[in-house]
């Protein structure tokens, strides 16, 4: 090279670092082969950029390259740079290594070579709503639900060409890498390839079945175990049961969300039941055994004589089983006192003569509220 490396950069001989990076960036990404392609002369400039770089970004070489010019990498010298193993590739891909991924037009920044993109693409997950009974959680169940996916294309062999594998070509805007690289000042921007949609390879003759996507909608039926105890909001992954992905692509999974219908009886608590039954005013005042409804039937349950509405009794072991762990949750159960309504005279007057017979010693509540709040009744 005759040129002075300062010259191939266009930056002063007192140049700082910042400078020589910023020039380098410049000129690199103008003279890259992907944006330049069957260029000779760009690719000798690009080469001519390399070289300039890695000498004048080394302390080491460029304070020799100062003393000597080029005499100071001649035969050699120093590891100096455009020998047989020198690869400007390698530079560039030093520079850019941290723009992640693909560098800069496709080339992969570790080999020196042109990324070839992986026409592989996952498919998608897709999600099912399911609604089950309360009574179906507690003993777990099984249901068959009928969904439709994306499946591989029989007729193409999933390729998306009518003439299979010999009908896919490299995409020419992209030239396999399946991304494009546009530059903004200093800035590259990297989007996905517009012609091949990432794929990096294009389809000349799409298959008739699947319009060159090679998958197809199909409609299935999949049996879904639900197990005993499972609650509103969890999430169910049936593995490999969402769209197929593209050209041999991982198939996505299934993910059921469930939803417990609400009952006219329980309401849930965690492993809880929770419900709210009557009592006659009879029971209430005398006591007695009353029956309450469970999920596996009626349960007998002890009510104390002068028990008050909104007592909650528990019933051991009739609540909801976990999915975690063995046994179950309570159940708990709030009475209600029930005052009787539309009394006959023959029965509002027996109550008269009733409650004619009750003294403070009967009604503890009363003469206790009665004590608190004498100032405030005046």
């Amino acid at each position: 090279m005759s040129q002075s490396y300062y010259d191939v950069l266009g930056v002063d001989r007192n140049a700082d670092d910042n400078a020589i990076k910023k020039a380098y960036r410049k000129l690199a990404m103008k003279y890259h082969p992907d944006r330049n392609p069957d260029d000779k002369e760009a690719e000798e400039k690009f080469k001519e950029v390399g070289e300039a770089y890695e000498v004048l970004s080394n302390p080491d070489k460029r304070a020799a390259y100062d003393r000597m010019g080029h005499d100071a990498f001649k035969n050699g010298g120093m590891g100096g740079p455009g020998g047989a193993g020198f690869d400007p590739m390698d530079i560039f891909a030093q520079f850019f290594g941290g723009m992640g991924g693909g560098g800069f037009g496709g080339f992969s920044g570790f080999g020196g070579g042109r990324r070839q993109a992986d026409p592989r693409q996952p498919g998608s997950d897709l999600r099912y709503d399911l609604d089950i009974s309360l009574e179906e959680a507690a003993v777990g169940c099984t249901r068959t639900i009928e969904l439709e996916r994306l499946m591989p294309c029989d007729k193409c062999g999933a390729t998306g060409s009518a003439d299979g594998q010999n009908g896919l070509k490299t995409c020419p805007t992209c030239h396999g890498s399946g991304v494009v690289m546009r530059q903004s000042s200093i800035f590259v921007q990297q989007s996905t390839c517009p012609t091949c949609h990432g794929a990096g390879k294009t389809i000349s003759n799409p298959c008739s079945k699947c319009h060159g996507e090679g998958r197809v909608n199909h409609e299935e039926k999949v049996t879904i175990r639900i197990p005993a105890g499972i609650d509103s909001g969890s999430q169910m992954r049936v593995a490999g049961k969402g769209d197929a992905g593209l050209h041999g692509g991982r198939t996505g999974d299934l993910y059921i969300f469930v939803d417990v219908e609400p009952h006219p009886i329980f309401h849930r608590e965690g492993m809880d039941l929770h419900c709210t039954i009557p009592v006659s005013l009879q029971d209430a005042i005398l006591g007695g055994t009353i029956t309450v409804p469970t999920l596996e039937g009626g349960s007998k349950v002890k009510i104390a004589a002068g028990t008050a509405s909104g007592t909650v009794q528990r019933v051991r072991g009739k609540g909801m089983p976990s999915t975690h762990r063995s046994g179950k949750g309570d159940l708990l159960v709030e009475l209600q006192v029930e005052i009787p309504t539309g009394l006959s005279s023959a029965q509002k007057k027996a109550l008269e003569a009733f409650t004619a017979t009750l003294s403070e010693s009967n009604m503890p509540d009363a003469k206790d509220f009665a004590k608190r709040a004498a100032k405030y009744l005046k």
